[in-house]
């Protein structure tokens, strides 16, 4: 649920972002039925892909040395911090060798990683973050602190609802390492041009939010992996 205007992050309270909280403000039964759905489908699924998630964390254990899982400081709904859930697709300590955007050709990624971010299946700890109320099934990817920083007025807008696991960003960028493949300065790449591009879709979807158009993203993502 959204929380009342007075009660946003002093940052939040800007000018740009009044007219994306006033749509959803109109949206409260939508709002409390995607949280239900969250919860419902994350537990189901958490119990039925339960044996899968253990024998892709044994995969990676065994692939390459390190933790199976990957945890990270991100950010979501109203600027709070938490520990995202991710298979881990890099070598062990990969984010302090370098930028916390992936390019195209990183050698940091392990050869199992590669496959399981084509499919996707590094994401799928993420039902933990969703049953805990971190993130959502759709909505805005979550960024690291340094990026979140970036922000401008009108982006801070999307941090009025949880991040998401997916998004019609994450559908329309899903070849997004290889749009910064051969960058020099990769985070500059990613803060000036990148996620400017990503923010026009992440906004447009707060202001076409209905629970009809997350369960379509939902299905398109499905497709997407499969295809």
């Amino acid at each position: 649920m959204l929380r009342e205007w007075e009660r946003l992050p002093k940052r939040m309270q800007n000018d740009a972002v009044r007219p994306y909280y006033d749509i959803l403000q109109k949206k409260k039964i939508s709002l409390f039925l995607k949280r239900c759905m969250d919860v419902v489908l994350s537990a189901i699924l958490l119990v039925v892909l339960a044996p899968v998630l253990v024998v892709i964390g044994i995969a990676v254990r065994l692939d390459s040395p390190g933790p199976a899982l990957f945890r990270q400081v991100r950010v979501t709904q109203y600027g709070r911090q938490f520990r995202i859930f991710k298979f881990r697709t890099m070598v062990d300590h990969a984010d302090q060798m370098g930028s916390q955007v992936t390019a195209g050709g990183d050698k940091r990624i392990t050869r199992l990683g590669a496959k399981m971010r084509h499919y996707r299946l590094d994401e799928l700890p993420q039902l933990i973050n969703i049953l805990l109320g971190d993130m959502s099934f759709v909505g805005t990817r979550p960024e690291v602190v340094k990026y979140v920083r970036e922000y401008t007025d009108e982006m801070t807008a999307t941090l009025l609802l949880p991040a998401g696991v997916t998004s019609a960003v994450s559908i329309q960028y899903k070849d997004e390492e290889k749009l910064l493949a051969g960058v020099d300065d990769v985070d500059a790449a990613y803060i000036h041009t990148v996620l400017p591009e990503k923010m026009e879709y992440n906004l447009k979807s707060l202001r076409e939010f209905s629970l009809i158009h997350e369960i379509k993203i939902m299905i398109d993502t499905v497709i997407s992996v499969f295809r």
